[in-house]
Order: C-alpha cells, then structure tokens, then sequence
C-alpha cells in the first residue's frame, strides 16, 4: 500500500508551453565522424540526443575513472567519507604507471587533493590510493564498480581495475559511461573538481607538483566542467564531457577518436547541436522536500523523502508544456532501519496519462531501529495520552 499526494500544476504557471508527445533524438542526425562509437544525452532526463553504435564494447581507458569518482562522491555524500580525510598511499598504489601525481609509499594526502589528482590530471596512484581506503583494495574495490554498474542497469560494462590501464581488459559502451556520467552529476560538488584547468599539489612544499587538466574543453568551450578523458593504444582517444548553458546539461561520450584533436572536434560539435537545438524546463532542485515517509520502529518516526536528482522536462526549442500533472508517491509500509539515501517514494511527471519523468525520491536522513526502552516510552505515551 501506497499513499498518493498529487498536485496539478496549473497551465497558468507555465505560460506558452507545450510538451510534444514524443521527444528523442532526430533520425538521420549524422554529427560525428572518425570515431568508434559516440552519444549525446540531455542530463536531467536521459534522453538520447545522438548516438551511433552506442552499445558497442570498447576499452575506456581513464573513462574508467568516472565510476571511481562515483563510488567516491556517494561515500561522501553518505557521511562514510570526508573530504579533509588524510588518505594513505600504500606502496601498490605509488607503484601505477600512466598519468599519476608520483604519489609517495606512506604519503598521505586528504581526499580533497585526492580527487584534485584524478579529477584533473587522471592519476592512476590517487585512483588506486581512493579505492583501497574505501574497499581494503583495489580488488575489492572493482566489485563495488560492477555492483554499482549493475545497480545503474548497465548491461555491457565490466570493471577489472580503478583506473582503466591497458592490460586490465575493462570494457563498456558509450551509451553505459553516459548513465555513469548522468549519476556522477548528480552530486554537483564534482564539477568543481572537474572544471579546473590547472591547480597545484603540495604548494607549500619543494615537491610542489603542477596539475593541468587532461580535458582541454574546461578552457576553450564555454559550459564546460567536465567529465573525464581517457587514452590507450587500444582505446586511442576518448572523452565523457558534460556542459551547461541557459539550464540545460548534456553529456557527451566519444569512443576512438584518432587524435586528441579530433576527439574535441567531435565533442564539440555534438554540444553545439543540442545547445542550438533543444531546451530544458527545471522543475525541481536535488535534495527538494516533496513530503514525509512514516517509519515504523524506527528512532526518527518520521523521514523526509528529498528528490534524489535535478528534474526537468526537454522540448526542442520554440516549444514548451503544459497541462503536467505531478504526483509524489509515499511508501506507507516502511520498517527500520533505514539508511539515509534509501528509496521512499516515486515523483512523477505526467501529461495526458503518458508519464515523462518518474524519479525515485530518497530518505533525508537515517533512521535506525529504536530501542526496546525508546519504543516502550511511546507506548506508555500512547495510553497516557488515550486516558486523559
């Protein structure tokens, strides 16, 4: 059993819109050339934009790292990490090869700078150094990857390493590392990682050490702040990038590009085409509170359900909505424990009975099975309240 809160969202608030009934991506499109494989999404809702042969298996490379960052992003998010953490670097981790910021066997760093390193110089030391502080080691660190690609639905992706290096055999598609990119994005902390074109390491020391960010786009495209390069023999050049302009943000994925050159080529001009092209309608914020989830035994008798992500609907542009009907529902039968980011509920988004958006939305905080004391002070509670 459910319970239902709806609210119609009257044609007045949203003056001269109108959502087609059908919106995806334009057949005989043809944006990108010399690369693998590519796809272009719009954020918020997912919808394909672009793609060409988008489920086929290629190696990442440093696109690996987007999953890296993340498993990191939701240990932060759920209290299990912090940023001014000093993060140790064992000897495994110093020993990477590739891009790395010549991390030290015993040298610590906080997960701040730690993210700094992979976020813009893609170090393959911090990657590793990040995962065994989270999982013990990067083996067990690769099982929470697949997990989480599993989670996310990703069919045609296998993790065998935190960084993407050439031998460890890591496969995906360009279709699966946009979903990645899609959730990484949804803790916008990240992006002030990912947007920085140059920092500096241990500033303040003889060892000071220069990052400069791997993604050239973060300079020369405006609304660019992000994501994540990658490049092997194997793979040759690859790029997730993520852009905002006016409110709307899109994901852009290229596999296999010969140069560097052409693979921002290719980014850019996918980007161009969405921006010229469609228009997105915000309709809530991350972490919004649409209601209260009642939990039973619980220490916090009642949780606030939050959006767990940006929603918003697409038109192509000289188009817009209305009529949309929102409806938030509750789940009633909730049972302690529950932990904070915990699914409790459903927002949907709908127009002429099609739903167009159906977003979960998440606990607000944690609450764990009261105590025998603390459930037997309510009750007595209960009968004082009954008699008097």
């Amino acid at each position: 059993m459910k319970r239902i809160v709806s609210f119609i969202v009257m044609s007045f608030l949203l003056i001269s819109v109108f959502v087609p009934s059908t919106l995806a991506r334009e057949e005989g499109v043809d944006l990108v050339e010399n690369v693998k494989s590519a796809i272009l999404i719009e954020r918020d809702t997912g919808t394909v934009l672009f793609e060409k042969n988008s489920h086929e298996q290629l190696p990442p490379a440093s696109m690996t790292k987007v999953m890296t960052m993340l498993l990191i992003m939701e240990a932060l998010d759920k209290g299990k990490l912090s940023m001014n953490e000093k993060i140790r670097t064992s000897e495994y981790a110093a020993s990477m090869g590739g891009s790395q910021i010549f991390l030290e066997p015993g040298e610590e760093m906080t997960t701040k700078q730690m993210l700094e390193g992979i976020a813009i110089a893609s170090g393959n030391d911090a990657s590793v150094a990040m995962a065994e502080r989270l999982a013990g080691s990067e083996e067990e660190f690769v099982k929470l990857m697949n997990k989480k690609a599993k989670e996310l639905g990703l069919k045609n992706t296998e993790f065998k390493s935190a960084t993407g290096l050439p031998g460890k055999n890591d496969h995906s598609t360009a279709h699966d590392m946009a979903i990645m990119a899609k959730e990484l994005l949804k803790y916008e902390e990240i992006t002030k990682f990912t947007s920085v074109y140059e920092s500096y390491l241990r500033e303040d020391t003889d060892k000071k050490f220069w990052l400069v960010n791997t993604n050239k786009l973060v300079r020369f495209y405006p609304g660019v702040d992000g994501l994540k390069t990658g490049f092997t023999n194997e793979a040759k050049y690859c790029l997730t990038a993520t852009a905002e302009k006016d409110g709307m943000r899109v994901i852009a994925v290229v596999f296999g590009a010969p140069t560097s050159k052409e693979r921002n080529a290719q980014v850019t001009k996918m980007l161009d085409y969405a921006f010229s092209q469609y228009k997105t309608h915000p309709m809530f914020k991350r972490n919004m509170s649409l209601g209260q989830v009642a939990v039973s035994k619980g220490e916090k008798k009642r949780i606030e359900a939050l959006t767990s992500e940006p929603i918003s609907l697409l038109t192509k542009k000289g188009e817009g909505l209305e009529h949309i009907k929102q409806t938030v529902i509750l789940d009633k039968n909730i049972k302690a424990p529950v932990k904070k980011g915990d699914k409790v509920g459903v927002l949907k988004l709908e127009q002429d009975g099609k739903t167009l958006v159906e977003s979960p939305l998440v606990a607000k905080e944690s609450s764990p099975k009261a105590s025998w004391w603390t459930l037997y002070k309510r009750s007595m509670g209960m009968f004082t309240k009954a008699g008097s």
